[in-house]
């Protein structure tokens, strides 16, 4: 079992908002967190409301990292070790996304999500999971999504960082496993973030309107749910009913899922 209460924890994307909700429910369980984000200022802002709230954990740095950047992972592993606190958790919880056709994206927009959502938790695992395995102890969290397990149009760049995620993880636990230490993928569904803003491109986008707030799920109570199956050590996490049905349906019943795929298709605009 992986315990919270006084475990040093990195958070990453933890101005948005999973990284509000994380934020909160490690507080209660009594972490020490090291939180980073893009916006330090927002970050500050957040954390020092959430602290002021919560008392039974600490907040002991807020980082400002660009994981959009290569050098952005080696500058947060710097700025912690820093700190001198061994890390016990690594919650690669940062992502960006965006909505279109794969030809009609622009190339540096799809790249930049590439590099947050997939080669940051990769660096950032590399840089961590040393440490980890030197202690014989540690737990590395990757944030993935159900579109890491189905890919739907509009999605292909998002999809494949997702799917690229999931597999990094069941190779990572695999690797790490002899040396306790604990790895967990996390497959959410749409909810209701920043993240059902994201930009759209081309004709697609023009198409349709995007997941509505009413079919997304509530982030507070998914992350209730992840923060209870890292304390479990689950490899696998589908945090919320919709995520479990249709990845039962994708595993066993793959052609439902091409048939029904258009469950997930955002539904178009009313016509003027």
């Amino acid at each position: 079992m992986t315990q919270f209460k006084d475990a040093a924890i990195v958070l990453t994307g933890a101005a948005g908002g999973f990284g509000q909700q994380f934020t909160r429910k490690l507080l209660k369980a009594g972490g020490q967190l090291i939180l980073a984000d893009l916006d330090e200022a927002s970050l500050r802002q957040n954390a020092e409301a959430l602290q002021k709230d919560v008392k039974t954990g600490k907040i002991l740095a807020c980082l400002g990292i660009d994981l959009s950047q290569p050098s952005g992972s080696q500058a947060l592993y710097d700025a912690v070790k820093a700190l001198e606190i061994p890390v016990d958790i690594l919650i690669n919880n940062a992502g960006i996304g965006l909505y279109g056709r794969m030809d009609e994206v622009p190339s540096d927009k799809w790249e930049r999500l590439m590099q947050v959502n997939l080669l940051a938790p990769m660096r950032l695992s590399t840089l961590f999971v040393a440490d980890m395995i030197q202690r014989r102890q540690g737990h590395i969290v990757n944030i993935s999504s159900l579109a890491g397990w189905i890919g739907i149009a509009g999605m292909a760049h998002y999809a494949s960082s997702k799917f690229g995620l999931r597999g990094f993880s069941e190779g990572l636990f695999n690797e790490v496993k002899p040396y306790n230490v604990k790895v967990t993928a996390v497959y959410p569904y749409f909810s209701r973030t920043p993240l059902l803003q994201s930009d759209k491109y081309g004709s697609l986008a023009q198409e349709t309107s995007g997941i509505s707030e009413k079919d997304a799920t509530d982030p507070e109570r998914v992350i209730e749910a992840v923060v209870r199956a890292i304390a479990q050590d689950k490899l696998h996490v589908f945090p919320d009913t919709k995520a479990q049905i249709f990845h039962q349906l994708k595993r066993y019943f793959p052609p439902i899922v091409t048939w029904g795929v258009d469950y997930f298709k955002p539904k178009q605009p009313p016509k003027p």
